[in-house]
């Protein structure tokens, strides 16, 4: 629920969901690798869709997905998607579906080479967040040269579902970068590590 007196990008609007989201995750650092896949494999199913219509679906995308056990995913066979074609919790979209089962497999090479989804994915910010300073109203970019460098990266590597806009999203999302607006009272706190 909105506090009073505390401002927030106005993104979020007036939904308890959102609100929350904001609050508590979007533009934080997250080093944990379940959690990287979970917003991976989520944005991607956002593609064309509102954020809040995935936010609504997420914990029935957690009982989907396995709880987002990317190992687990990459096992997902035919019948697995037939079982998702079915399933009203989550956007029942085939090659969205199949794009998840995909990358989960591509994830589990990744985490191979470099030991884990998180150093690689960092890497791409030099370990540590991009903090701009947007005041409210300022236009936010949609990608950047950092986002079409990932998704050049991540699509060489198989993944699919990552262009430059979504991965400009999954960085905002797990705090590679921070886009609070100058503003929003989460803005210091969405700093770190």
């Amino acid at each position: 629920m909105r506090e009073a007196g505390k401002k927030r990008c106005f993104w979020c609007g007036a939904s308890d969901i959102y609100i929350a989201y904001h609050d508590e995750e979007w533009g934080r650092p997250c080093h944990d690798d379940r959690a990287l896949f979970e917003f991976l494999t989520l944005e991607g199913a956002q593609a064309g869709l509102s954020w809040l219509s995935i936010l609504k679906r997420r914990e029935g995308y957690r009982k989907t997905f396995s709880d987002f056990d990317a190992r687990a995913v990459a096992n997902f066979g035919e019948a697995d998607v037939e079982r998702m074609m079915n399933e009203p919790r989550i956007i029942r979209n085939r090659a969205k579906i199949k794009s998840a089962i995909n990358n989960a497999a591509r994830f589990l090479e990744v985490q191979a080479e470099f030991g884990s989804f998180d150093v690689y994915v960092w890497g791409f910010v030099g370990g540590k967040p991009i903090i701009n300073n947007f005041h409210e109203g300022d236009p936010v970019p949609a990608e950047t040269d950092i986002s079409r460098a990932m998704s050049k990266d991540l699509r060489k590597r198989g993944f699919s579902f990552v262009g430059p806009t979504i991965c400009y999203a999954f960085m905002q999302a797990v705090g590679m970068v921070n886009d609070h607006y100058l503003e929003c009272w989460t803005r210091s706190g969405a700093v770190g590590p």
